[in-house]
């Protein structure tokens, strides 16, 4: 598993031990939801997203190296992917995300693709 998708990026603004819980979540083009879930585990940090009614109530898992903003005062988190893109990401598993590592294998290899 490659740990650079898993961390956040230096410089995005966010800070290990802050709440993102309630976040909106903006990709590239447009809003994708809310923050329901984070963790800043080191090699696994990422944000689970619920889509709310943009893809029918389904919850996305979002490796922190996606992450190019965090706006703390405005409560938002800026991600580097399109909607289509976080639409086409592997199906969220809320008991394999914790610590399946084929799992993270095949989420984080989605996210480091060559983007279009």
């Amino acid at each position: 598993m490659n740990d650079e998708v898993w961390g956040y990026q230096p410089g995005v603004g966010h800070t290990a031990g802050i709440d993102l819980t309630g976040f909106k979540v903006e990709a590239s083009d447009g809003s994708i939801g809310k923050v329901d879930k984070h963790s800043d585990d080191v090699g696994a940090a990422h944000l689970v997203v619920d889509t709310g009614i943009w893809i029918f109530g389904k919850h996305v898992l979002l490796p922190a190296g996606t992450v190019s903003r965090v706006d703390t005062t405005k409560r938002t988190i800026h991600v580097s992917r399109t909607k289509e893109e976080i639409k086409n990401s592997p199906e969220f598993d809320k008991d394999k995300h914790l610590g399946d590592t084929d799992y993270h294998r095949n989420v984080g290899s989605y996210y480091q693709r060559p983007r279009s």
